[in-house]
């Protein structure tokens, strides 16, 4: 393969600045640019880099052995001074050099997969990793790319070999007396596999939305407040206020961290009858889009106002425009004078934490989908055991069925339709 390299590191002036190579011409090719050999017995030292006479910098040199970098392969890194002409300068040159290129987008993780440094879950939770912007979103990529799923992944798979294995000798000594009845131990296995199962794909719903963030809906009146509501939540002026009822026609969405979960709160139209044709629409998609939230912030502009929509058990009640109210029974918030916000806060918090606790491991939607073909590999073979011996050989290509769904999970096979679509969300360090 062709010895590959990029900037690593942001681009733009800094500090810093970290160039990779990784293949089997990496360490040669900082030979070529330093002059000078780095010891056997270490594999750093700072040296200067050239450009034939010239001096392009002095850099912190690493070198990585195969079988011991990110990638698998020998691989170099050098940290320059973080200056945009420093940079370019050595880019040039290492393009310069034959056999050496410029990487692709995501190609030095690629290769870390297709040497086996890491797993496909690996691979899509270090792009979670990169694009994390909540400590949630942090500590769940951190688990994935960790190896977590693929740990238990393996421990599934073992089971089922275990399975298919016993279903597999029973088909070869068809002809010949079998001492013991595996289909006990089978139904055993399988019973407590479908149980994790099952388990991981009810909380799969959990822990995509700590990946691509909750909705929070705010919904009431014309004029109740909610935009005001809004922008105090956000900090900054995201909705058009007025006092003229009707001004949000549409859903208004604000993106914030909250307690370190991904939130975007949604500001939507007011719930009354219609006036005219846009403020209908407003108001039906309004509707819908807070149908669909996984928590709604009902703000009433009356103590005893009802709506259409109906607030759902963890759903928030609370009175608007408490700056202007001396009646303190109810839960009362106010965006103008921020009287309620940081316990509103707190309620919105501890109601999402809630959900995110039930998070499983699987976070896309390419995880579940894989499990539940494996769910029904299990339920067929289970189905066929009851029907009797006969039916063995049924069971145990259920079992395969469900063995191969779990080996697309961690990409063992069939996993070329989504690599494409994987790599292309990495940057060309990456």
């Amino acid at each position: 393969m062709d010895t590959i390299f990029a900037l690593a590191s942001a681009r733009g002036r800094a500090g810093v600045s970290v160039i990779r190579l990784s293949g089997a011409a990496s360490h040669m090719a900082v030979q070529n640019l330093t002059r000078l050999p780095l010891p056997e017995s270490h594999r750093a030292a700072v040296r200067r880099l050239y450009s034939g006479n010239e001096v392009l910098d002095e850099a912190l040199v690493l070198l990585f052995d195969a079988g011991r970098s990110f990638t698998g392969e020998p691989v170099a890194e050098l940290q320059v001074h973080g200056s945009v002409a420093v940079v370019s300068a050595i880019l040039r040159v290492l393009g310069d050099i034959p056999g050496v290129r410029l990487a692709e987008a995501g190609e030095f993780t690629r290769r870390a997969l297709e040497n086996g440094q890491l797993d496909l879950v690996q691979v899509e939770g270090l792009s979670d990793l990169i694009e994390a912007e909540t400590e949630a979103q942090r500590r769940q990529a951190l688990r994935v790319f960790s190896g977590h799923i693929g740990r238990k992944v393996q421990g599934w798979h073992d089971r089922l070999l275990r399975a298919a294995a016993l279903l597999e000798a029973t088909i070869d000594f068809v002809d010949e007396d079998v001492p013991v009845d595996v289909t006990p131990e089978v139904r055993q296995i399988l019973s407590g596999l479908l149980v994790e199962f099952r388990s991981e794909v009810a909380g799969s719903s959990a822990a995509e939305r700590i990946r691509d963030g909750f909705e929070v809906a705010i919904i009431g009146a014309p004029n109740a407040g909610k935009s005001t509501l809004l922008n105090a939540l956000a900090g900054r002026d995201a909705a058009i206020t007025s006092d003229v009822a009707g001004t949000t026609r549409d859903v208004i969405e604000v993106r914030m961290d909250l307690r370190g979960l991904p939130v975007t709160l949604l500001d939507t139209a007011g719930l009354r009858e219609a006036e005219d044709k846009v403020e209908a629409i407003g108001i039906s998609r309004a509707v819908e889009r807070a149908a669909r939230a996984d928590l709604r912030v009902f703000l009433l502009s009356e103590p005893d106002e009802v709506f259409a929509l109906q607030p759902l058990e963890d759903d928030l009640v609370v009175l608007g425009k408490a700056d202007l109210r001396q009646d303190d029974t109810l839960f009362s918030v106010s965006g103008t004078t921020g009287v309620g916000i940081d316990r509103l806060v707190v309620e919105i918090g501890d109601r999402l934490q809630k959900l995110s606790s039930n998070a499983s491991t699987l976070v896309r939607e390419r995880h579940r989908r894989a499990v539940l073909v494996a769910i029904r590999g299990l339920e067929s073979a289970e189905a066929e055991l009851w029907m009797g011996a006969g039916r063995i050989e049924l069971a145990a290509e259920a079992l395969r069925e469900a063995i191969r769904a779990l080996d697309s999970l961690v990409g063992k096979i069939g996993v070329e339709d989504v690599l494409g679509e994987i790599f292309a969300n990495f940057c060309i360090g990456k």
